[in-house]
């Protein structure tokens, strides 16, 4: 029945705890019970669609809990009659029955019985969750129903019964309740209990305030439905705050009633045999230490290594765990069975320890719930040594000596007494050791531009340590490399790998990664400057809470649960480190955000060196301090340290004076090897060599690469990229051939559209390439007005220029303060030496309204020489190559510059740079007549 059966069973399903074998194990075929009122179902033509009722009635007796459903669907598509006409609904049969009431079809105001032809649901045993490690022993009934028909009301009336013997005669129930805006024509819950029986309920959505009343021996609670939409809570606020819309009911005295009944399901008499194999392993501990938290530790770690989970809701296994003995045997259990089996092995070494109640969850809210087991869904282990609680998870991995006091971020738990307890709530605090120790030794001494080269040593713990672990058990050699490689991006970045290897410890509980690849370069230009993070702080704290909606203004922000993680960087700078420094706060030892944050950073003989531990425990920040906390969390992020590279820093246009080749030497060999094992299904090597090659020149070696490239995997941006290689090596024929074929791939591709148009008009066709953009705009849409600006620089630039400008003139008319487009005309009009007034003015005019204004001072700074204003012209190109140092196109017209002003050596130097990095500049601005 897919989403609305799923809705009816998890109405039906929340108060039945899962199971598996009944004497019967067959739906019953019964009438609704008498105390069950009918919903009544609306005029059929009024319903338009969805679900027209959703009634569900509840009824505690005794030990007993009646869910009652009712659902009826209008089926208005083919696609819902296909989706919906297959019913299955699901029932733990040792707690109690399925009973179907009725199945009908409606049909233009008449009822047809859909079970009249003696139709039986077919019962199925299916293990659904086996893959998430779980035997339920559900059963599901399941029914094609026949003769539907787009327009018909499907209609389902059915019960299930539930009496669970592990709650000593107690009962409880969960339902979910539809709020708006649900597409229900009419929804309604109604639950009762006896008169007499103390019955506690509650409702957590607000808006919802229903009466209870008597009717004969019994009190009801109708409750409207649907309930007003929940109010938003920022995702920040504690799990506390949140009103979810169920209503529970229990008939459990309070807390301590609930320890009490569960006590007797974790007694340990008797449960080691003398002489038994766990009797052994109890020995074994015991000899090897006298020291308590040693043996705990052992203990914990038998159970966690030697039993594998699978949660076991069979044969009243909800609540009831499996034998200890039973479970050594087997090998495998769920958190009620290790711990009973952990709490045994404790008890029998004379180690004081209980059983706790937890929700993984919604612990923050137990002491808020109606008393009940169904509080919660997780069972461990607190111990009691030298005074102090431990909080032992057998169901965890990895646990070790060192980690025995970590604290489990499970807000209350209910310690299971036979004489019973009230919720008490864990005490976080940061773990002992760091669940990632990630040290990275990072080679970038040949130049800042160049992808670094790091040699990476990485110890996870804990539940990241168990999944790489399992990874590795399961899946094949290149599958499991691309688990460590994608597991590595989060940390470091996309890098080529030239080794990965990974080394598991089981003493220490823990996984070895160590790898060594190319990464990209952490470099950044940012405020006129070359920097580079050296802190992982801003990567991981953030704190930005929004209390600003008055309902908001007293709610505290719940902050990381408890982790701890150590950072370790070390750099070799270009040039031995000369002129480079560190910039903002580089030692730090502070508490905000919910983090303690202990860092220390020095840069000497080159090297700069980096230690960091980030720490959380899992704290709440109040209200009232929110807004001075985010003022002290920006300020501290914002003297986060950074390193700052000289002007003078080796570039990779001036390679030839670094100081060291180690950087580049490991980046060709990493790029080579990786290189060779690429195919089709991983072709990442190649383009990441490419684009190396092309940083830095080398567009012989870049045209190869992607010719292997295409070779394996062709696609058009392979082919643009190669033709971009082959235009600056002055093959524009050969260039114009792979546009053209990038273009085949891609017939949509304005890149591939636009680079063959250009490449043709600068093999001499105009008119053709002309006609090609023409062909594009005629076809309207988003792209017209692209191709139309494309269409008059590529006119500007080998055609008639006023004929171009006049194009660019009807477009800002219709699009007026277009910084790109005014900073076009400029460029047609310097280029081409006319109407240089009005080219000035459109260039400033462009700069007054981008943010980003290095391409527009390069047009303006020829506009400045084609006016003789030569020392305008190089305050502009200087401006622009200081926001983009490698701005081919500057460089070339300062070099023409500075040969005017007398500086010849500035000249060609900058000339030298153009000619290795983008030779294709000089044949350009040649057709302009400017010549160095």
């Amino acid at each position: 029945m897919t989403r609305w059966g799923r809705w009816v069973l998890a109405a039906a399903m929340l108060v039945a705890p899962e199971g598996a074998a009944m004497a019967g194990e067959q739906p019953l075929y019964q009438p609704a019970p008498a105390w069950v009122t009918p919903a009544k179902l609306a005029d059929p033509q009024s319903v338009t669609g969805g679900i027209a009722i959703l009634d569900i009635q509840q009824r505690i007796d005794g030990a007993t809990v009646w869910n009652y459903a009712d659902t009826a669907m209008k089926l208005s598509t083919p696609e819902e009659l296909s989706q919906y006409s297959n019913i299955t609904v699901a029932w733990a049969p040792d707690k109690g029955d399925l009973i179907i009431h009725q199945l009908v079809i409606v049909r233009d105001g008449a009822e047809i019985d859909a079970l009249a032809g003696g139709q039986k649901f077919t019962v199925l045993r299916r293990e659904q969750s086996l893959e998430q490690l779980e035997l339920t022993g559900m059963l599901s009934a399941t029914l094609p129903v026949e003769g539907l028909r787009a327009g018909d009301i499907l209609r389902l009336r059915m019960s299930t019964t539930v009496k669970d013997g592990a709650l000593g005669g107690r009962a409880q129930s969960l339902s979910p309740l539809v709020v708006e805006p649900a597409r229900v024509a009419q929804a309604g819950y109604r639950l009762s209990w006896r008169t007499g029986e103390a019955t506690q309920w509650k409702i957590f959505a607000k808006g919802a305030e229903p009466k209870a009343r008597r009717s004969g021996d019994f009190m009801e609670l109708p409750v409207a439905m649907p309930l007003p939409k929940p109010a938003e809570l920022p995702d920040d606020a504690p799990v506390r705050y949140q009103r979810l819309p169920i209503i529970e009911a229990s008939t459990f005295a309070d807390w301590a009633d609930v320890s009490k009944v569960m006590a007797p399901l974790y007694a340990t008499d008797g449960t080691i045999a003398d002489g038994s194999p766990l009797a052994g392993e109890v020995r074994t501990i015991m000899a090897a230490t006298d020291d308590p938290l040693k043996r705990a530790a052992m203990a914990l770690q038998l159970v966690q290594d030697k039993i594998r989970y699978l949660a076991v809701g069979m044969d009243g296994g909800n609540y009831v765990p499996q034998a200890p003995a039973k479970t050594w045997e087997l090998r495998y259990g769920d958190c009620k069975a290790k711990t009973l089996l952990l709490l045994s092995i404790l008890r029998a070494m004379n180690i004081d320890a209980e059983p706790v109640l937890a929700h993984a969850q919604l612990g923050d809210m137990v002491p808020l719930r109606v008393p009940s087991a169904l509080a919660f869904n997780h069972v461990l282990v607190r111990a009691t040594i030298g005074g102090e609680s431990l909080w032992l998870d057998g169901t965890m991995l990895g646990t070790r000596l060192a980690d025995i006091r970590d604290t489990p971020a499970l807000g209350y738990v209910l310690p299971v007494r036979a004489d019973g307890a009230a919720p008490v709530r864990i005490d976080l605090r940061a773990p002992t050791r760091p669940t990632v120790d990630l040290q990275v030794d990072a080679d970038e001494s040949t130049s800042i531009d160049l992808p670094s080269v790091i040699n990476l040593d990485m110890v996870v713990r804990g539940q990241i340590a168990n999944l790489l672990t399992l990874a590795e058990s399961r899946l094949g050699p290149k599958e499991v490399r691309d688990v460590y490689e994608q597991f590595l991006q989060s940390y470091v970045g996309e890098a080529q790998y030239d080794s990965v290897t990974a080394t598991t410890d089981a003493a220490d509980g823990s996984v070895t990664i160590k790898a060594r690849g190319a990464f990209g370069t952490g470099w950044k230009r940012q405020d006129l400057r070359t920097e580079r993070w050296m802190s992982r702080v801003p990567n991981v704290i953030a704190f930005e809470p929004d209390r600003a909606r008055p309902a908001w203004a007293d709610i505290p922000v719940a902050t990381a649960a408890p982790d701890r993680a150590r950072y370790r960087l070390r750099i070799r700078l270009p040039d031995g480190g000369k002129g480079y420094t560190i910039d903002g706060e580089a030692p730090l030892d502070e508490r905000f955000a919910g983090f303690d944050v202990h860092r220390s950073a020095a840069l000497a003989d080159g090297i700069v060196t980096v230690d960091e531990t980030i720490t959380s425990a899992g704290v709440e920040i109040p209200a009232s301090a929110v807004a001075g906390e985010r003022d002290r969390v920006a300020t501290i992020l914002a003297r986060t340290p950074r390193l700052i590279a000289p002007e003078a820093a080796t570039r990779r246009w001036n390679l030839a004076q670094a100081a060291s080749r180690t950087q580049i030497d490991a980046i060709n060999a990493i790029y080579k090897k990786q290189a060779a094992e690429a195919d089709e299904e991983n072709i990442t090597a190649l383009t990441s060599s490419a684009s190396f090659q092309i940083g830095i020149g080398d567009y012989k070696g870049a045209a190869a690469t992607l010719t292997r490239q295409i070779e394996l995997l062709p696609s058009a941006e392979a082919y643009l990229d190669r033709a971009g290689a082959r235009r600056e090596m002055g093959d524009v024929a050969g260039a114009l051939t792979d546009a053209e074929e990038a273009r085949k791939l891609d017939p949509s591709s304005v890149a591939a559209i636009s680079t063959v148009a250009n490449l043709t008009a600068a093999r001499g066709d105009i008119a053709k390439a002309t006609t090609i953009y023409d062909e594009r705009i005629a076809l309207g849409g988003k792209t017209r007005d692209d191709y139309r600006v494309e269409k008059a620089a590529m006119v500007g630039e080998f055609g008639d220029a006023e004929a171009a400008i006049g194009e660019l003139d009807a477009l800002i008319a219709t699009k007026p303060g277009n910084p790109a487009m005014l900073n076009q005309r400029c460029w047609i009009k310097a280029t081409r030496n006319v109407h240089l007034d009005t080219a000035l003015k459109d260039c400033t005019s462009a700069m007054e309204l981008s943010d980003s204004t290095a391409q527009i001072l390069d047009s303006r700074a020829l506009v400045w020489m084609r006016m003789g204003r030569d020392e305008d012209a190089l305050r502009d190109l200087d401006a622009a190559l200081l926001q983009v140092p490698g701005m081919g196109s500057s460089r070339f017209l300062r070099a023409i510059v500075y040969k005017r002003v007398g500086r010849a050596a500035d000249a060609a130097a900058d000339l030298a740079i153009v000619r290795q990095m983008t030779p294709s500049v000089e044949r350009d601005y040649a057709r302009f007549g400017l010549k160095p």
